[in-house]
C-alpha cells in the first residue's frame, strides 16, 4: 500500500515523493555527522547549541509524516465541499500549512528550502482535494444524482410516507424509463481517468442501477397472480403478510441507497428482510406445490432486495470503479483490438474473406456479460459499431465491385449510386482516422460527409420506387459514417 502511496502523490505534484526523504546539499566542506532518520538530513555543525539534528528540521519531520498519512486519503477522496469528510482533510492540511508557516528558519537557505518543500506538498493536496470535488464532472455526477432523487421520491419515496403505496408499490414504465436515462447520461460524464472522478461516477451508478432493477422486478410482479387468497393454505396468510411488509421495504431500500433516508441503516434493513427468510424457511408448505412455488418467489424478492445492501462502502473499499480491470472490459478490449487488426487489413489489401470473423465478433460482444453496468453496456455498443462500420464498408465495397447497371437504368439510380460509390472512399478514410474534432482532418471529412447528403437531396427519383428505396438507404449509410465519426473523437472513457 506504501508504494500506492507515494506513486499517487508523486503524480500528484509531478514530482518524487520519496516519503519525505529528501537530500539538502549542505557544502562538502560540512563536517560528517549521525544522522537522524527522517524526510530532512540533520542540520549541524561542530559547535553550537543544537546537538543533531537542527529543531526545525524535526518539527519539518513530523509534518512530513503528516502529509504521508493525510496524502492517500486526499487521493482518494470522492465526495463535495460540502460533505463532512472534506472540511475534515481541508482543516487538518490547513494546521498542516500554518504550522510549516510558523517554523523559524533563521534566514538559513537550507532551513528555508526544507520549509518550502513541504508547504509546497500541502498546498499541493490541498488544490487535488479542492480540484476534484468542485471539478465540472464531479458536479455534473451531483446534478444527475439529485435528478435521480427528485424523480424516486416524487414516484415511489413520498407516496409511500404518505400512506398511498404500502401496499401497491405501483411503478409505472415511464419511471424506470426516466431512471434508466439518468443511468445513461451518468455513464457518459467524462473522469479523465482520475480517481476520485472515477470512484464518484461508480459509486453514483451502482445506487441508481440497484433502484432500477428494484423498480423493474415490481414491475415483472404485477403481471403474476399473487398473492394468493388465504383459504388456499394455513401458511398462506402469514406468506401474505410478509409480501405486504416487503413492499414497505423495496421504498425503504430506495430511499437508503438514493440517500433519501437519514434514520435508518443498510445494515438495520438487512437484519430485518433476514428475519422475513427465517420465518418463510420455518412454514411447512409441503403439502402444496402452488404454495411452495409462491413462497419460492417471495424469497426471490428478498434476496434480490439483500443483494444491494453491500453498497454502502461500494467505491470506497473496493477496485470496482476501475473498469479497466474488469474481466467484461478486458473482452471488449481484446475483441476490439482484433477488429482493429481486421480494418488494417481491409485498409490495405481490401477485401478477403474478413466478414465472416467480423459476424462472429458481433457475436462474441452480444454475449458479454454486462453486469447491468451502463459503462461496460456503453463500451460494448461502442465496440459493436466498429465491427458494423467495417462489415457495412465491406458489403458496400463488394456491391460496388459487382455493380453492372442496365443500359436503361434511370439517371436518379445512378446518380444514387455515384454517391455511395464517393461515400465508400470517405468511409475508409474515416475508419482509418485517429484524430481529434479540432484536427482539420475532421472537419474536412465533416464537409465532405455533408456534400454527399445534399447531393442525395438534389436527387429527383421522378417516381421510381428503386430510386426512392435506394436514395433512403444511401442517406441512412452517409448518416451512419457521420455518427460514427462523432463517436471515434468524443473522447468517451470508462
Amino acid at each position: 500500500m506504501c508504494a500506492n502511496v507515494l506513486g499517487a502523490l508523486k503524480s500528484l505534484f509531478k514530482k518524487p515523493f520519496d516519503g519525505g526523504k529528501r537530500t539538502m546539499d549542505h557544502g562538502s566542506q560540512q563536517p560528517q555527522t549521525q544522522q537522524m532518520p527522517g524526510p530532512f538530513p540533520g542540520y549541524s555543525r561542530p559547535q553550537g547549541p543544537y546537538p543533531g539534528q537542527h529543531p526545525a528540521l524535526l518539527r519539518l519531520d513530523e509534518v512530513q509524516r503528516e502529509i504521508a498519512t493525510l496524502g492517500p486519503q486526499v487521493c482518494s477522496y470522492s465526495g463535495l465541499q460540502s460533505d463532512r469528510e472534506y472540511k475534515r482533510l481541508e482543516r487538518e492540511l490547513t494546521r498542516l500549512l500554518l504550522e510549516v508557516d510558523q517554523v523559524e528558519t533563521e534566514g538559513r537557505p537550507e532551513l528555508q528550502q526544507a520549509r518550502k518543500c513541504a508547504a509546497g506538498e500541502v498546498e499541493g493536496l490541498l488544490r487535488y482535494l479542492e480540484g476534484n470535488a468542485t471539478h465540472p464532472s464531479r458536479l455534473a455526477i451531483e446534478e444527475l444524482t439529485q435528478e435521480a432523487q427528485c424523480l424516486l421520491n416524487e414516484g415511489v419515496v413520498g407516496p409511500f410516507r404518505q400512506g398511498q403505496a404500502q401496499d401497491a408499490f405501483e411503478i409505472s414504465e415511464e419511471l424506470v424509463e426516466a431512471v434508466q436515462d439518468v443511468a445513461m447520461r451518468l455513464a457518459q460524464v467524462k473522469t479523465g481517468g482520475s480517481v476520485p472522478l472515477r470512484k464518484a461516477r461508480y459509486k453514483a451508478l451502482t445506487r441508481i442501477c440497484a433502484v432500477q432493477e428494484i423498480l423493474e422486478g415490481r414491475v415483472r410482479t404485477h403481471t403474476l397472480a399473487l398473492p394468493l387468497s388465504d383459504d388456499t393454505h394455513e401458511a398462506v396468510q402469514r406468506i401474505n403478510q410478509v409480501m405486504s411488509q416487503l413492499s414497505g421495504a423495496r421504498c425503504q431500500e430506495v430511499a437508503l441507497l438514493m440517500g433519501l433516508s437519514g434514520r435508518d441503516s443498510c445494515a438495520h434493513l438487512a437484519r430485518i428482510l433476514t428475519e422475513l427468510l427465517v420465518e418463510l424457511d420455518a412454514l411447512d408448505v409441503s403439502s402444496d406445490a402452488a404454495v411452495r412455488n409462491y413462497r419460492k418467489q417471495v424469497v426471490e424478492e428478498i434476496n434480490g432486495l439483500l443483494k444491494h445492501l453491500d453498497l454502502e462502502g461500494e467505491g470506497e473499499e473496493t477496485r470496482r470503479y476501475d473498469l479497466a480491470q474488469n474481466d467484461s472490459i478486458r473482452e471488449i478490449e481484446a475483441i476490439r483490438g482484433r477488429v482493429s487488426e481486421l480494418r488494417e487489413e481491409v485498409l490495405r489489401y481490401g477485401a478477403s474473406g474478413q466478414g465472416t470473423e467480423l459476424q462472429a465478433l458481433l457475436t462474441h460482444l452480444d454475449q458479454v456479460d454486462t453486469g447491468r453496468n451502463p459503462c461496460i453496456r456503453e463500451a460494448r455498443r461502442r465496440a459493436v459499431l466498429e465491427v458494423q462500420a467495417l462489415i457495412t464498408f465491406l458489403d458496400l465495397w463488394e456491391a460496388l465491385g459487382r455493380r453492372n447497371p442496365e443500359a436503361d437504368e434511370p439517371l436518379s439510380h445512378a446518380s444514387v449510386w455515384r454517391v455511395l460509390a464517393s461515400l465508400c472512399d470517405l468511409q475508409a478514410q474515416v475508419l482509418g482516422f485517429d484524430g481529434k474534432r479540432a484536427d482539420k482532418s475532421y472537419m474536412v471529412l465533416e464537409e465532405l460527409l455533408t456534400k454527399q447528403l445534399l447531393a442525395l437531396d438534389a436527387v429527383d427519383p421522378q417516381g421510381d420506387q428503386g430510386t426512392k428505396i435506394a436514395r433512403k438507404q444511401a442517406v441512412k449509410y452517409a448518416q451512419n459514417i457521420l455518427n460514427y465519426l462523432d463517436m471515434k473523437t468524443d473522447e468517451w472513457e470508462y
